[in-house]
């Protein structure tokens, strides 16, 4: 029986510090039929020429030019050239595990249609990693073991754009990368949580992450904050909102003022709570502010947790817990 196609998509700018070792890990797979459709978003360095070289010796891999500009160009044309059965996303300037192609496609076939195969991931960096991505490291695969990646999804980006493989039929009926909005990746996420693509749980560790100062996720303005809370909230009101229910927001820090400034936008009423007494009884944006032992006397809300500290967090929970409210249902954490 013949071996089913996966195709893998790689944009790249930029990157020839690190895109040889990229493709050698394409090539060492211990799954060999694959096609990489590889797309050159306007490099002004010799990315071009390097990933050039590897398509003359190998006819598996194969390169274009962004006739558009960025990087969901440039993955609609890696996309709309490829001829996989199954379809994954690979970053140009990190490194697959030799049995990555093999797992990911292993879970898809025993799962089947509707099933989003994951893996582990590991972030290096030649200058050490810092905290923050350590802890998002850590989260991120403590979801992907469960496969609860959906359970925390108004969070953080819950599947990592570089390690996820589908089912092309599947990508399609999730719009592929067709929708203009950034953060991409988180996007699409979100486009997976909204056609019940189901995650398969994963304990194995496929994938390295590199992290550098002049990475698109730590220089390019479509990864600004700002874009996240509009995305997610984008989301929650086309998924979880409630219109019939009373709309609350925890906290009135940064995140909570954008996200009442975005509800206001949307002519979405809102009732605002906090834990800061220098803030309660006060008004922003002509909202006053409420203590948050004002949510018992709400009938059957849903609550927007804009509380970023995570002992804050846990006592939120806690506090949820003990009037019988649910995550996802009752409440949901932006932060």
């Amino acid at each position: 029986m013949s071996k089913p196609l996966i195709s893998i998509l790689t944009p790249f700018k930029n990157t020839s510090a690190f895109i040889p070792e990229c493709i050698c890990s394409i090539i060492q797979q211990t799954y060999e039929h694959w096609e990489l459709l590889i797309v050159d978003d306007h490099s002004s360095d010799n990315s071009y020429d390097i990933v050039n070289k590897f398509a003359q010796e190998d006819a598996r891999v194969k390169l274009f030019k962004n006739s558009g500009s960025g990087i969901i160009d440039a993955l609609r044309i890696a996309f709309e050239k490829s001829s996989g059965t199954y379809i994954t996303r690979m970053d140009s300037d990190d490194i697959m595990r030799p049995e990555k192609l093999d797992f990911m496609l292993n879970d898809l076939q025993k799962y089947g249609r509707k099933h989003i195969a994951l893996g582990l991931v590991k972030y290096f960096s030649d200058s050490g990693i810092g905290d923050g991505y350590a802890k998002y490291e850590s989260w991120l695969n403590k979801l992907s073991t469960e496969g609860a990646n959906y359970s925390e999804i108004y969070k953080e980006c819950v599947i990592p754009s570089p390690c996820w493989m589908v089912h092309r039929e599947d990508l399609i009926a999730c719009e592929a990368f067709y929708p203009n909005r950034y953060p991409e990746d988180y996007d699409l996420t979100f486009r997976f949580y909204k056609n019940n693509i189901r995650c398969i749980p994963s304990r194995k560790l496929l994938h390295y992450w590199r992290d550098y100062s002049t990475r698109a996720s730590r220089t390019d303005s479509n990864y600004a904050e700002n874009h996240f809370l509009e995305l997610k909230l984008h989301y929650f009101l086309d998924l979880n909102h409630e219109a019939s229910r009373p709309l609350v927001i925890w906290g009135a820090g940064q995140k909570g003022k954008t996200i009442a400034k975005l509800l206001q936008k949307n002519k979405i009423s809102f009732i605002w709570i906090c834990d800061n007494p220098k803030k309660i009884g006060k008004h922003i944006y002509d909202v006053e502010l409420y203590n948050f032992e004002h949510l018992k006397a709400l009938k059957n809300p849903q609550s927007i947790i804009t509380v970023a500290n995570s002992k804050e967090q846990k006592i939120i929970k806690s506090y949820f817990k003990s009037i019988a409210m649910q995550p996802m249902e009752d409440y949901f954490f932006f932060c």
